[in-house]
């Protein structure tokens, strides 16, 4: 039986996301070392990424794409876990769906970076986000039906 709820889901796209910012920092640093570039290069993350070749840049993207949309999953997903919807093997299935469209997601961004591909998948994983906050929005009716 599973017994972490929407948690799971929760703290695998950080581990992803935290995967993703050691991926931009060694392609930073990297490319700092390789081009030479003084330190002051690097105080506004837009003027170095601007010097960074194409794929230190889709890294930088893609970690910022992490710090956007993901944030409304964490909400909707310990939203749905206090309404003691964080069980519901639909609400599990759709939170694993949008992790995994996330990485997929990120692996196209951050290599052959396909925009019909990410594109789609960006829809999908957003698809799965607004089913999520449905069901939260449904959770919180049936609970001020019944308060208690």
């Amino acid at each position: 039986m599973y017994h972490h709820g929407l948690i799971a889901p929760i703290i695998s796209l950080v581990c992803w996301t935290l995967l993703v910012m050691a991926w931009l920092g060694y392609e930073r640093i990297r490319n700092i070392v390789r081009l030479r570039l003084k330190p002051d290069a690097g105080r506004f993350a837009r003027d170095l990424d601007a010097l960074m070749p194409e794929r230190a840049r889709q890294v930088s993207a893609n970690y910022m794409h992490l710090m956007e949309q993901p944030t409304i999953f964490y909400a909707v997903c310990l939203g749905l876990q206090f309404l003691g919807q964080g069980n519901h093997p639909i609400n599990i299935g759709l939170a694993w769906a949008y992790v995994a469209t996330r990485v997929l997601h990120t692996l196209v961004h951050c290599t052959f970076n396909e925009v019909r591909l990410r594109f789609m998948l960006f829809l999908v994983s957003s698809t799965f986000l607004i089913a999520l906050t449905v069901h939260a929005v449904m959770a919180m009716g049936h609970l001020s039906q019944h308060p208690g």
